[in-house]
């Protein structure tokens, strides 16, 4: 039997799994194919890949800043420079943009090394029998453990586990923002010598060069494509069956850059229906002791993935 069953391999799932672990009987399990939540990484061939989520970390508190200057040390992380082009004139801080070595599920990956991970193992039900939790998966398979801590978005939350959770934490009131991600690939296509640009568009918000990362070099260039909230709520529910959805973000890259539409080898779209909370809540984490349940996510504090980690952290002090 496990002493804790964590649900999602995201930033705040592995800093809860790789705390827990350290005193506990600990194993992840999560319903995507890979590491990492909305941090992970899409390979393309070989080792090109796009970071379809997270595009960069930005630390703010103390001690997020010291676990990233710690990675950065380590060789984990490394400074994303060059040009970032921002059409919204919006004033910002100068903030060096982090990103991973090898992709920006970095975080999952570091804490995970030594922890056993089950993908493609979705939730189905979640039983408490007054001394242990049986975790059924859609696979029929049952999951005993002591404690299970959930770190998926509010509305699947609800869903699994709402009839073991307080009211008060139940009634708060979380809007999960959409976003629509396209990874593009073109062949022998000119570079354009800019690392990312922030549109000021209705549509297409975003759009990250993958081989500015300088992870990989390649005749191919690799785009992130990410549109506005506002349309991607219109639009979420109907992205994978109408292609001009996906067109219609291609189509104001094209645009903007001069990228020839004959040139693109792949493309694919993914839509992240629960991404962003922007506005938090009262709570940095949720701790039953007597049911032995929890829960830490970025959307507890924010849309950051320093809100996941700063989540997860706290979590492990109610525990403690």
């Amino acid at each position: 039997m496990l002493d804790f069953c964590i649900i999602g391999s995201g930033v705040s799932g592995s800093t809860i799994a790789h705390i827990l672990s350290k005193k506990y009987n600990v194993e992840i399990f999560d319903k995507a194919r890979g590491l990492g939540g909305r941090a992970s990484n899409k390979r393309f061939i070989k080792k090109q890949s796009f970071d379809h989520g997270v595009q960069y970390i930005s630390p703010r508190s103390k001690s997020f800043k010291n676990f990233v200057q710690f990675l950065y040390k380590k060789k984990e992380l490394k400074i994303w420079d060059g040009y970032h082009l921002d059409f919204t004139f919006e004033k910002k801080e100068n903030k060096k943009k982090f990103i991973g070595i090898k992709g920006n599920n970095v975080i999952s990956k570091f804490y995970t090394k030594n922890i056993r991970k089950n993908f493609q193992s979705p939730i189905k039900s979640i039983f408490y029998n007054k001394y242990f939790w049986e975790i059924k998966l859609e696979s029929k398979e049952i999951i005993k453990a002591r404690s299970v801590v959930f770190t998926c978005p509010f509305p699947q939350l609800k869903k699994i586990a709402g009839k073991y959770l307080e009211k008060k934490f139940l009634k708060l009131k979380i809007i999960m923002e959409p976003n629509i991600t396209t990874m593009i690939a073109f062949k022998n296509q000119k570079e354009v010598p800019v690392s990312s640009i922030r549109f000021n568009d209705e549509v297409l918000t975003w759009a990250a060069n993958e081989n500015s990362k300088k992870r990989f070099k390649s005749s191919n260039s690799l785009w992130t494509l990410q549109s506005s909230v506002k349309w991607a709520k219109k639009n979420i529910n109907i992205y994978k069956k109408n292609k001009k959805i996906e067109n219609m973000l291609i189509s104001k890259f094209l645009n903007f850059t001069g990228y020839k539409k004959n040139k693109i080898i792949f493309r694919k779209t993914h839509g992240w229906k629960y991404s962003y909370n922007f506005h938090g809540s009262p709570y940095k984490s949720y701790w039953n002791k007597k049911l032995r349940i929890g829960v830490c996510a970025d959307w507890l504090i924010g849309p950051k993935v320093e809100s996941a980690w700063l989540s997860a952290n706290d979590l492990a002090k109610k525990i403690k």
